[in-house]
C-alpha cells in the first residue's frame, strides 16, 4: 500500500505531536506542517507564561523530530487567506487542523466592551513577544482585577507581581518588563466563581506565588481547613494558607535583622465564590460589581482601573479556519473526522480544556482514526503532496534550517539573566532568517 501525504495545519505541540504519530505509522510519508508565522512551537513559544522555561523545554524533542524524521516545516504560510484551504486539501491526502484556540472568551455582563479590559491570552502573547500584539500596550492601572481562579489567572498574577530580578532565566523581553515596571500596579483582586477548595488552580501554582517577594496576600473569607476532608481541595486550601505563613515568616526574618522594615509594594486579595454581575464604568473601567454564587443577594462592588478575564477561550470570529464552518452533517468531532480527508485535533477539536500533555494523548487518539481510515480504505490515497502548492506560496517560506537560524540569534541575542530575546515582528524574523543569503551573495 502506497503511503499518504499529509498536511497539518499548525506546528504548536498539538500539530507537533499528530506528525510524531503519524510519523510512526508510516516512516516513508511526506509530512507538512504549515504555520503563519515564521516560526514554530504556537502556544509553547506565545501563551505558556515566559517564566515557565520547564514547561516549555518540550520543544526540545519537536527539535528531534524535524531534524531526524524528515518533517517538512513550512513557516509564513497563512492556510485560508495566502493559500485557500481547498487548494491544500487538493494536494494532500490527508489535512488535518491543529490551530488551536486564542480568543479570550468575554465576561459576557452589560458593561464588558469598556475600555482597559484585557484577555488572559491577549496579554500573554504580550508578554511573549507575540507579533500579534506587537501594537498592543495594555494599560492596568493602580487596581486590575484578574477574573478566574484557573491556572491562566494565576499565571497573569505572578507576572504582574513579580520583581524585575524575579524574572531571571526567563524569555521575558526588555519591552514587556520595561511595561510591567512602569505599570502603577498597587493592588491586584482576584475574583472566582467556586470556592477556595475547588478552585480550577493547581496547588503548585500557589506554592511558586508563596516564594515572591515584596507581595501581601489576603483572602476575602476565612479559609477553613478543618471541614474539608478531599485530599485535593486540603491540599489547595494549605497552599492558600500557606501564602500568609510565607509573608509572616519574612516579617520574622527581618524583625530578627536590623534590616530596614519591610514594606509591601503590591497586595493582591483573593475573592472566591463571586460571580461578575456588571462592569461599573462610562469609557473605561471604574469598577466590578460581584454577586455571591452560594448567595445571589449578597453583593459587593470592588474598584478597579482595569479587568483582565482568565475564564477560557475561544474561536476568534475573524479566524479563516472556523470549526463550525468546517464541519459536516456526518462529521465525527469525537474522532476528529470533519470532511472526507480532513480532521482536526488539540483545542481545535475539543475546546479549550486540557494541557499539553493532553494534546499529546488528543493527537494520538485522532491519528489512530486516521490510520484506520486508509487502511480500511475509505480514505483514498494519490494526491502529489508539496509540489502541488509549491508554486501557488506567494509568501516568502520559511523552512526549518532557516527556524533555526532564527532561533541562534534569539539565543545569541539573550541579555543577561534572560534565556534568549525574540525577534518581535515578522519583518525581523525573516531577516533573521534570510541572513545566510546576504552571506553567500557576498562571497
Amino acid at each position: 500500500m502506497s503511503t499518504p501525504t499529509i498536511a497539518i495545519i499548525g506546528s504548536g505541540p498539538s500539530g507537533c505531536f499528530m506528525a510524531q504519530a503519524l510519523r510512526r505509522e508510516w516512516p516513508d510519508a511526506e509530512i507538512t506542517l504549515l504555520e503563519r508565522l515564521p516560526v514554530p512551537y504556537g502556544l509553547v513559544r506565545y501563551g505558556v507564561a515566559p517564566d515557565h522555561p520547564g514547561t516549555k523545554a518540550v520543544t526540545r524533542q519537536f527539535e528531534r523530530m524535524f531534524e531526524r524524521e524528515k518533517i517538512r516545516f513550512l513557516g509564513n504560510v497563512h492556510v485560508g487567506t495566502e493559500l485557500p484551504l481547498a487548494d491544500l486539501r487538493a494536494a494532500y491526502d490527508i489535512v488535518v487542523v491543529a490551530t488551536g484556540l486564542y480568543g479570550d472568551r468575554k465576561l459576557g455582563v452589560p458593561g464588558d466592551a469598556l475600555n482597559h479590559i484585557y484577555g488572559a491570552g491577549q496579554i500573554t502573547r504580550f508578554l511573549n513577544d507575540h507579533p500579534d500584539e506587537e501594537a498592543f500596550l495594555p494599560r492596568f492601572g493602580t487596581r486590575p482585577i484578574i477574573v478566574g481562579n484557573g491556572n491562566v489567572a494565576i499565571d497573569v498574577l505572578r507576572l504582574l507581581v513579580k520583581k524585575g530580578e524575579e524574572f531571571h532565566g526567563s524569555d521575558l523581553s526588555h519591552e514587556a518588563l520595561t511595561h510591567l515596571a512602569s505599570s502603577p500596579i498597587e493592588h491586584i483582586d482576584v475574583v472566582g466563581r467556586s470556592p477556595a477548595a475547588l478552585a480550577k488552580f493547581d496547588t503548585v501554582m500557589i506554592k511558586e506565588l508563596a516564594k515572591l517577594a515584596n507581595v501581601q496576600f489576603e483572602f476575602n473569607d476565612e479559609l477553613d481547613l478543618e471541614s474539608i476532608e478531599d485530599p485535593l481541595a486540603k491540599a489547595k486550601i494549605e497552599a492558600l494558607l500557606g501564602l500568609a505563613r510565607a509573608k509572616i515568616e519574612t516579617l520574622l526574618a527581618l524583625a530578627r535583622s536590623e534590616a530596614e522594615p519591610y514594606t509591601s509594594k503590591k497586595s493582591v486579595t483573593f475573592h472566591f465564590g463571586w460571580a461578575p454581575v456588571r462592569v461599573a464604568g462610562v469609557d473605561h473601567v471604574a469598577g466590578l460589581v460581584l454577586k455571591g454564587t452560594q448567595n445571589p443577594e449578597h453583593q459587593q462592588s470592588i474598584p478597579a482601573t482595569s479587568i483582565i478575564t482568565a475564564i477560557g477561550f475561544e474561536e476568534r470570529p475573524e479566524l479563516d479556519l472556523c470549526r463550525t464552518d468546517l464541519s459536516r452533517p456526518d462529521s465525527d468531532l469525537s474522532n476528529g473526522f470533519l470532511d472526507d480527508g480532513l480532521y482536526c485535533t488539540g483545542w481545535f477539536r475539543r475546546g479549550p480544556t486540557g494541557t499539553i500533555p493532553d494534546n499529546r494523548a488528543d493527537a494520538k487518539h485522532v491519528a489512530d482514526n486516521i490510520v484506520q481510515a486508509v487502511k480500511s480504505g475509505a480514505l483514498g490515497l494519490g494526491k502529489p503532496g508539496y509540489p502541488a502548492i509549491a508554486e501557488a506560496i506567494k509568501s516568502t517560506t520559511v523552512c526549518y534550517e532557516d527556524w533555526k537560524r532564527i532561533d541562534t540569534a534569539e539565543l545569541k541575542n539573550a541579555p543577561y539573566g534572560r534565556a534568549r530575546r525574540k525577534f518581535r515582528n515578522k519583518v525581523a524574523m525573516l531577516g533573521a532568517a534570510q541572513s545566510h543569503q546576504a552571506g553567500e551573495n557576498n562571497k
